[in-house]
């Protein structure tokens, strides 16, 4: 089911993996909700939070569901292990402050995904831009907000961008619109060494970027911006991220995520070739 966060707890992935295997051994076991719950002395609801993910996993809660459950006291302490490893805050938890639940989570599945597909039609994906034209997206979006507050958001941004370069980094293929590369942020000396990273980033192994030109004309992904994570737990099925101005939708139903797949083939096939791309830069570049 789309689920729309807009608050409460983010949970980290390994905690969704350990709540989904919780449900699993419930269900296997015959245990309803109802009698987890008096098991651990809590509401039917609380037992339901749990397993999706949306409450911490509270380590007395979670051994006497294991036992509930039947499991083994040795399976009990292996669990237990990687609960508390779950309870742990992601690094992104000391930028709390600017960072919303709701995209926390986005966070938290970014870190650990195996591939990352984007269709972006307004601006550069935040994995691939540079610190300035960050800076002046940001500035627009919280106008309001105090300079100190904008670098925080602007940290974080380019804290995240280390995931490419791990040695385990996800695969990132990315459509950009025409437009992207047209829409002047931050202004042309803003823009040039922008499209230069893209240059750069294209070096990358695991990263591909194609350009939808205008000429390319209408086209499948134009109903707006979205996000396809494959994860490195087979446990987790594939996630579409979308987010509008206070949350973000969150879809892991496998025919709707199926949907947003062909979407993104299709456009693939639609886009100019990657072996365009640096030409396109480069051409764009020039014009600035």
């Amino acid at each position: 089911m789309s689920e729309n966060r807009s608050g409460g707890s983010a949970p980290t992935v390994l905690r969704m993996v350990l709540g989904k295997r919780l449900r699993q051994l419930r269900e296997e076991a015959g245990v309803s909700f109802e009698t987890a719950a008096r098991a651990i002395e809590v509401t039917p609801l609380t037992v339901r939070r749990i397993e999706k993910a949306e409450v911490g996993l509270r380590i007395p809660y979670v051994k006497e569901l294991l036992r509930t459950y039947g499991v083994r006291d040795r399976e009990i302490d292996d669990f237990v292990r990687l609960a508390r490893e779950a309870n742990r805050p992601g690094w992104w938890y000391k930028y709390r402050d600017v960072l919303p639940d709701w995209f926390s989570a986005y966070v938290s599945l970014e870190s650990e995904a195996s591939v990352i597909r984007v269709y972006e039609p307004h601006f550069v994906p935040g994995l691939l831009q540079t610190r300035d034209y960050a800076t002046a997206l940001i500035r627009v979006g919280f106008p309001n907000k105090s300079k100190d507050d904008i670098a925080r958001r602007v940290d974080l941004r380019v804290k995240r961008q280390s995931l490419l370069d791990k040695p385990d980094a996800p695969a990132l293929w990315a459509v950009l619109d025409e437009t992207v590369l047209r829409r002047p942020v931050g202004g042309s000396e803003v823009m040039r060494a922008q499209i230069d990273r893209l240059q750069e980033v294209l070096d990358l192994p695991k990263v591909r970027i194609q350009v939808m030109r205008f000429r390319a004309g209408a086209h499948p992904g134009a109903f707006g911006p979205f996000h396809y994570l494959r994860l490195g737990f087979s446990e987790l099925p594939d996630v579409v991220y979308t987010e509008n101005l206070t949350g973000a939708v969150y879809v892991d139903q496998p025919a709707d995520v199926v949907t947003h797949l062909e979407v993104l083939d299709r456009m693939s096939v639609q886009a100019e070739p990657v072996a365009r791309t640096r030409d396109i830069l480069a051409e764009l570049r020039k014009e600035l």
